[in-house]
């Protein structure tokens, strides 16, 4: 029987060869559109949840009440890992992760910046990373080892057998390389790291502390087995509070880091989501194309009913059962969705590396591994028997004695399934369209916002090396070789908060008072090297004002927070006492979509990572680059010249938003294709369907135009529909998306009229060639049976 089923399979696909590359083509294109999508949803899923004891690891979060809300934030004080492995009984081990740190590794006359992290000793044996060379339990236990990735100690050694080599770290001290670890995955959160060094080296560098009060690293707790995270959330709660006394306020509580890349959103203190909305919109698209693949194989294959019917008035006249003939469509349906599955597979391979751009991820096929194999075979079984399910009823259940009397004739009720489907298809196609639409006005809204600063021809360059100590002489030589107008020293990029408090007090503060305050430092001239407006006062400069070591200047976001009607003179207070001197117009250094906090931009009595640069306009960029490389080298020889440009910094920002939106606009296309592959199917089985009818008409006199417009019109009630259906529901998900934001556009009825309009310019130009080929046809050929 299976021979005959796949005899009979083989002709009808070369009987039909343009219907069957028609209907195999659309059917590929959506199974390798649900493929992509559901790879990323499967390494999104995957992120941080493969590590050998990951319903154990545990990522220590603090909770604290500000302005009547309570807020929960990842970063927390560095003598917390210690602490709890040592007095809590129910941890097993504990590390500490800083930020992450780009430094100078030099091996001979190999010089190379990398990016890695320092950790406590337990980090390897927590996450279970696999080593090439070493031994994981002792690899960071002396304070002068470090341990590579793969991929870097080949660049450095030429080898991944580095073991016992050693590095100059930083242009400082010597490192012994202990182990090498494969290249860590790109669905962790590690997955940037290229070393690994002791906590030691923190401490080394002046960068430990003891403070409670000081939340600025990551700390992951492993509990021992079977210890309730409930109950030891209660134990761990007040642990701050007791360390730092009765004055503090915030509460420490664990959350499993196997959640922390989908929902890590809180609102007033309780999980409420996060990165996993997107996830499943994007499992919903994933389904929804695969969905409409598989209407137009129905769709297409019901459309050639006229041509089957009597091949199953015969088999039924000779013996066949219903049974045998839905088995015979179905085995046909699996067959071509498995040809249209191995093409899938050759989209996918091919798309994948772009697909892998396009989300900056690092994913693959596992072709090797039974299990996807037998996934793909289950995926093949399952959009078999979902697209040929209808054709399958609908054509098995033909009369055999009107399909050979010539009388055969296909009910009106068996036209408004395919209609509803396509309704369907067409449906969602207008959603996405209207998605895309508003993602990127939300995108160009946030993008026009007035950011506060001059961008153009600003850089900044990290104080690396000898830069610091020879930052005057480096100034003196880019202003006085006309590469730069202005220079300033500040403690984090003008695009990042490095550093935020609610440690300032100033006169009139209410005792209760925790406004977060972003802590910005300069040594002066800050204003003029970025551009920013000054409202009041002035900018801080050493030169005319001796005294401005300690002042300060704010925002206007800060003014209002400290309630000061004229801040002129006040004085602030954060370790020292701070006069402010100006107040500036607000400027985003966060994120565009979110209201700007208040800044506080100290003067020099602070601490400095990055030198702002605006270059001089008169010269190119590219001159001023060169002659920038010249001083920089000739100061800090040692280390490589690095710049960054804050524009293209500051357009990183609406880097997840563009994703979105290029996603969505890529798939709605993807979408619509297929949507016109299976309206083009409708409009050749009404075409079909109506041929005799179309011949009486044009024998009466009727036009071209007249019968292009008859048959046109069905269709353009199907999309009108589909509109309606469509608008209210795109309106729903994207107001709800948008309230994510504080910052947003608003919904314009115009979105929805373009969508419309383009989804029927789209229908007429798929539907057109059949309607035009219909009614061109001669009435002749039609009628000459009647």
């Amino acid at each position: 029987m299976l021979k005959n089923f796949l005899k009979i399979a083989y002709r009808n696909l070369l009987r039909s060869k343009g219907f069957s590359a028609l209907n195999i083509s659309g059917l590929a294109i959506g199974m390798a559109s649900a493929m992509l999508i559901l790879l990323w949803v499967q390494d999104e899923f995957s992120y941080d949840n493969f590590y050998p004891n990951n319903d154990r690891l545990m990522v220590a979060w603090n909770r604290d009440k500000w302005d009547s809300e309570i807020k929960c934030w990842s970063s927390t004080p560095k003598i917390l890992g210690p602490t709890v492995k040592k007095d809590m009984p129910e941890v097993e081990k504990e590390t500490r992760v800083n930020w992450g740190d780009n430094l100078l590794m030099t091996v001979g006359e190999k010089k190379l910046t990398i990016h890695g992290t320092c950790v406590d000793p337990d980090f390897l044996t927590m996450f279970g990373f696999p080593f090439i060379y070493g031994d994981t339990k002792t690899a960071l236990n002396d304070p002068t080892s470090i341990v590579l990735t793969h991929k870097m100690a080949v660049k450095l050694f030429g080898s991944d057998d580095a073991v016992g080599k050693v590095i100059k770290v930083d242009n400082k001290n010597n490192y012994k390389v202990s182990a090498v670890i494969k290249d860590m995955p790109g669905n962790s959160r590690f997955g940037d790291y290229e070393f690994l060094l002791p906590w030691a080296f923190m401490k080394a560098n002046g960068n430990d502390d003891s403070s409670w009060g000081n939340n600025s690293t990551m700390n992951y707790i492993q509990l021992k087995q079977n210890v309730s995270l409930d109950a030891i959330n209660k134990k761990i709660s007040d642990i701050t509070i007791k360390h730092e006394g009765p004055t503090a306020s915030t509460h420490v509580f664990l959350y499993p880091l196997g959640k922390m890349r989908l929902y890590s959103d809180f609102k007033n203190g309780l999980p409420s989501g996060g990165r996993i909305e997107t996830v499943k919109v994007f499992s919903i698209i994933a389904i929804f194309i695969l969905l409409i693949a598989c209407i137009n194989f129905m769709n297409l294959s019901t459309a050639r009913s006229e041509k089957r019917a009597k091949e199953v008035g015969i088999r039924k006249v000779a013996g066949a059962l219903k049974q045998s003939l839905i088995a015979q469509f179905l085995a046909e349906s699996i067959i071509i969705a498995l040809i249209a599955g191995i093409l899938a597979l050759g989209i996918v391979a091919i798309s994948l590396p772009a697909f892998n751009t396009l989300t900056y991820k690092q994913m693959a096929v596992g072709y090797g591994s039974i299990y996807f194999w037998l996934t793909f075979i289950g995926f093949i079984i399952f959009t078999g028997i979902l697209a040929g399910s209808y054709p399958a009823f609908f054509l098995s259940s033909f009369k055999p004695v009107s399909v050979l009397k010539g009388a055969f004739k296909k009910a009106h009720a068996l036209v408004t399934p395919r209609k509803v489907l396509v309704v369907m298809q067409f449906t969602f196609a207008i959603i996405l369209i209207i998605s895309t639409v508003i993602v990127e006005q939300q995108i160009k809204y946030a993008q026009e916002r007035e950011n506060g600063y001059n961008r153009n021809n600003l850089v900044y360059v990290f104080m690396a090396g000898d830069i610091e100590k020879n930052y005057e002489v480096i100034k003196s030589d880019l202003m006085g070789q006309g590469i730069a107008t202005s220079i300033s020293k500040t403690s984090s990029p003008i695009t990042q908060s490095w550093s935020n408090t609610w440690g300032y007090e100033w006169k009139g503060k209410p005792a209760n008072d925790k406004t977060i305050i972003n802590d910005f430092c300069s040594d002066g001239n800050l204003v003029k090297t970025t551009g920013m407006t000054i409202i009041q006062g002035r900018d801080i400069d050493l030169k005319k004002y001796p005294g401005d070591s300690t002042s300060a200047i704010l925002n206007e976001a800060c003014v209002k927070a400290m309630g000061f009607k004229n801040p002129l003179g006040q004085v602030i207070k954060n370790g020292a006492d701070y006069q402010i001197v100006g107040v500036v117009k607000d400027f985003i250094i966060e994120s565009p979509y979110d209201p700007i906090r208040p800044i506080v931009i100290r003067g020099p009595k602070g601490w400095f990572n990055v030198i702002h640069i605006k270059l001089n306009g008169n010269a190119t960029t590219a001159q001023n680059i060169a002659g920038m490389e010249k001083v920089f080298k000739h100061y800090n020889p040692e280390y490589p010249f690095e710049y960054h440009f804050t524009d293209k910094e500051y357009a990183q920002k609406f880097d997840d938003e563009k994703l979105t939106g290029t996603l969505a606009a890529l798939f709605g296309g993807l979408t619509i294709l297929i949507a016109c592959l299976g309206l083009f199917g409708l409009a050749t089985y009404m075409a079909e369907n109506r041929i005799k009818e179309i011949g009486v008409r044009k024998v009466l006199g009727a036009s071209v135009a007249h019968i292009t417009g008859l048959l046109s019109k069905d269709f353009l009630k199907l999309i009108l529909i589909s509109f309606v259906i469509a608008s209210p529901v795109a309106w729903y998900a994207m107001n709800k998306w948008l309230k994510g934001y504080d910052y947003h556009t608003p919904v314009n009825w115009w979105v929805f009229a373009i969508a419309g309009i383009t989804a029927i310019v789209i229908a007429l130009l798929t539907i057109s060639y059949q309607a035009i080929k219909a009614a061109v046809a001669n009435p002749v050929r039609s009628l000459r049976t009647e």
